[in-house]
């Protein structure tokens, strides 16, 4: 059974950082992509950041690039995000999730195979 399991989310202070992990079992974890996607309420599903299976690749959203970092530990199991320069607007559930496609990193949450709980992030003006 395949499970993603998120932690490191909180509330904090506009301009802080927050590094949330994601820690996969019941999957080979190196021959899988990695990503992290986030919804605020009342709004869609939005793409943040995938790494490849080698660790060699990553694609970010446009709203987080240059703040945020994905990166991943294979030999832990564990795909990170490194948030720096929260803002408000970067309030939301964040989720990781597991792709199994050979095509390469995509934005489109519909080719992640598997999805975590989620952890709430929440950044107070």
């Amino acid at each position: 059974q395949v499970q993603l399991v998120e932690s490191g989310g909180g509330l904090v202070q506009a301009g802080d950082s927050l590094r949330l992990s994601c820690v996969a079992s019941g999957l080979t974890f190196r021959t899988i992509d990695m990503g992290w996607f986030r919804q605020a309420p009342g709004k869609e599903r939005e793409f943040v950041a995938a790494i490849s299976r080698s660790a060699l690749r990553s694609l970010y959203g446009d709203s987080v690039k240059g703040r945020f970092t994905i990166s991943r530990a294979n030999f832990e199991n564990t795909a990170y995000l490194q948030m720096n320069s929260l803002k408000p607007e970067d309030t939301a559930v964040y989720y990781c999730a597991a792709s199994r496609s050979p095509v390469g990193l995509r934005t489109a949450d519909s080719v992640y195979d598997y999805w975590g709980q989620g952890t709430q992030v929440t950044v107070s003006s």
